[in-house]
């Protein structure tokens, strides 16, 4: 198994609205959750009630279509809110991400790093010093996972911030993108992904759920290519929609499995359900 690392804040653990979008269900992509890996399912990184799509998602299931014969696994560590200093290498964030990576090595490979933070240093003049507490924070946990040369895919804030709801507040997201940008131009193995004309739910700060999709994409692209992606991708709208739909049978499974769990199925039509999937 590949592992990827998911921290930063509530546009990494995801905020989009789940009934916007197709579900992804892929029984190559699993996610770490209670010390097991389990198959995805939305949300990925339940860090608030309210958590949802995230670009994760899209991500693993472009990177599984690129690599069939592999599974993904995905590491959830985001928290919403959170500020760059709430991510210092003393802090709670930065050793729970530490440790749920070791834990992960145990069985997968360390594949890459995604990274999405911003918005809450988007105010006060805190962009003069967010390069340098990106960096510490970036160096020592390449150190403690001993992955100096896994690739860094850290994405840019919204060009929609600065404008309405709670994203009024961002009023620096230029500057800290200015810096994000400058970060993954300096160092290596570290790459760029654009938001540029991504869209927000209606609260003003957070990525719409077909946004995530697309920014997932981009990330994938940013991480195949290993290098920076600074502009929207070729037909990515088209592409971000194209969620398979025909599912094998243990992902059917699954999904009966969960629909009776949540009381959408009688246990008749649960047995139903399993007597067609295992007689195909």
């Amino acid at each position: 198994m590949h592992s990827f690392l998911m921290i930063g804040q509530s546009n990494m653990a995801g905020r989009g609205f789940l009934h916007e979008v197709t579900p992804i269900y892929n029984e190559k992509i699993h996610m770490l959750r209670n010390g097991r890996w389990q198959m995805m399912v939305e949300p990925i990184n339940y860090d608030r009630p309210v958590s949802g799509v995230s670009l994760a998602a899209s991500f693993a299931d472009t990177w599984s279509q690129e690599n069939s014969e592999d599974t993904i696994g995905l590491i959830p560590c985001a928290e919403g809110g959170s500020t760059l200093d709430e991510w210092a290498v003393d802090g709670p964030l930065f050793k729970h991400a530490v440790s749920e990576a070791r834990f992960a090595m145990e069985g997968s490979i360390l594949t890459g790093i995604l990274w999405h933070q911003g918005e809450s240093d988007s105010s006060n003049g805190n962009y003069k010093d967010y390069y340098q507490k990106l960096l510490t924070i970036i160096e020592a946990l390449r150190k403690e996972l001993n992955a100096p040369t896994v690739p860094l895919i850290i994405g840019g804030l919204g060009d929609y911030l600065g404008k309405k709801g709670f994203g009024t507040y961002a009023t620096e997201h230029e500057l800290i993108n200015q810096e994000l940008e400058r970060f993954a131009s300096e160092q290596d193995n570290c790459y760029f992904v654009t938001a540029a004309g991504l869209t927000a739910n209606p609260d003003g700060i957070h990525l719409d759920a077909a946004s995530q999709r697309i920014f997932g994409l981009r990330y994938y692209e940013a991480y195949a290519m290993l290098d920076h992606v600074t502009a929207p991708l070729e037909d990515e709208e088209k592409r971000s929609q194209s969620i398979k739909q025909v599912h094998t049978a243990a992902e059917k499974l699954y999904l009966a499995s969960m629909d009776f769990a949540l009381g959408k199925i009688t246990y008749e039509e649960f047995n139903a359900r399993m007597v067609q999937i295992n007689s195909k």
